[in-house]
């Protein structure tokens, strides 16, 4: 009886062994999965917020967002000039990532150069007037924090060689000539709308004719004096109502959606399109958002929806058609660039002598989250 009790006694002791030696492993593990989830960690049992940070961990591996924009964007324009050597490339927006921090000191900075040479020129909006903000009607002054933080990040684009572009929004005649002077005293190349970005659908009406108009065809972006911009075509009527309506202008670059309405612009109107009306050249660019995805574009399946595929995210808050990507995924990639069926391809295709890349700021979403 004795001897049973003592066999009895030792396997428990064997158990509860086993169990904290479980207990030890698991511990980390989960831990581990929390913090790669974006979630607390303990130290010393006791809760702690995670350090905002720039990478994920995604798949077992880190994710530097911002690193992997640039490499996108990089990828995009080298496939773009193996196809067309002159083919420009603007960057909309993102301005932050034309530098990078120094991995010790993270106060450093310096020029993120391989990126910038991926680049003509930089396209940023409501540098010195803004969009309607939650804090402030359309067209109010730009935050000075935040103005000072871009004026300093254009200033870093326009000492590496790239042409930098203005998009700001007024309805004001007094506004538009102080945007004019501010912008032109910094070599900058600005025009002014009266209408929220994703719903640009007229020329302004002020001034006719444009700041700087000028006579000579235009062949690269370091002639372009000034440009418009339309966003949402369809307004015009047909296609070639609006191309033509474009024709009558004499801005050195027009930028416009690659869709009139739901479907693409032709050859022969985009070909329309490079024509100012004195009958000299000018530069036609197409917008191109890399950073989301929306659901009445070519590639979007029936069906698709955040999670599936892989790369679909959320959708847009105040658009709900419109979708954040996971930008780093390869099948998202390809649908871009790589090849004769990407979107890129198609833009050459079509005729247009540049894109201006939208959706670089998709990271700050990611950002934030991790």
């Amino acid at each position: 009886m004795v001897i049973q009790k003592i066999v009895i006694f030792l396997q428990i002791s064997k158990y509860l062994s086993l169990l904290a030696v479980s207990a030890h492993l698991i511990l980390p593990i989960k831990a581990f999965a929390q913090d790669a989830k974006g979630g607390y960690s303990r130290i010393q049992g006791v809760d702690k917020e995670p350090e905002k940070k720039e990478g994920l961990f995604v798949d077992g591996l880190t994710i530097d967002f911002r690193e992997e924009m640039r490499m996108f964007v990089q990828n995009i324009s080298k496939y773009a000039r193996t196809h067309r050597p002159n083919f420009t490339i603007i960057a909309g927006g993102g301005l932050e990532l034309l530098v990078k921090r120094n991995e010790i000191n993270r106060s450093q900075v310096s020029p993120a150069r391989t990126y910038i040479r991926s680049l003509d020129g930089v396209m940023q909006r409501g540098l010195f007037h803004d969009e309607k903000t939650k804090d402030s009607p359309f067209g109010s002054k730009t935050d000075i924090f935040k103005q000072e933080k871009m004026l300093a990040l254009a200033k870093t684009a326009k000492e590496s060689g790239l042409r930098v572009f203005v998009l700001d929004f007024s309805k004001k005649k007094s506004i538009i000539d102080e945007i004019e002077k501010l912008s032109n005293e910094r070599d900058y190349i600005s025009t002014v709308v009266d209408a929220p970005f994703i719903n640009i659908q007229r020329l302004p009406s002020y001034p006719t004719p444009p700041f700087r108009e000028n006579p000579k065809s235009i062949l690269s972006l370091n002639m372009v004096k000034n440009f418009a911009t339309i966003t949402n075509s369809a307004p015009f009527g047909h296609q070639d109502s609006f191309t033509l309506k474009m024709h009558e202008t004499n801005h050195d670059m027009i930028v416009v959606d690659i869709l009139h309405g739901r479907r693409p612009l032709t050859r022969q109107a985009v070909e329309t399109l490079k024509f100012k009306k004195i009958g000299t050249r000018r530069l036609a660019i197409a917008y191109m958002d890399i950073g989301s995805a929306v659901s009445y574009h070519y590639y979007w399946k029936p069906g698709s929806r955040t999670g599936s595929p892989p790369w679909v995210s959320e959708a847009e808050r105040d658009d709900p058609d419109r979708y954040k990507v996971e930008y780093w995924r390869p099948e998202w990639q390809e649908i871009i660039t790589g090849s004769t069926n990407s979107y890129i391809y198609g833009l050459i295709a079509q005729g247009f002598d540049g894109v201006i890349l939208n959706g670089l700021g998709a990271y700050k979403f990611f950002e934030s989250d991790s």
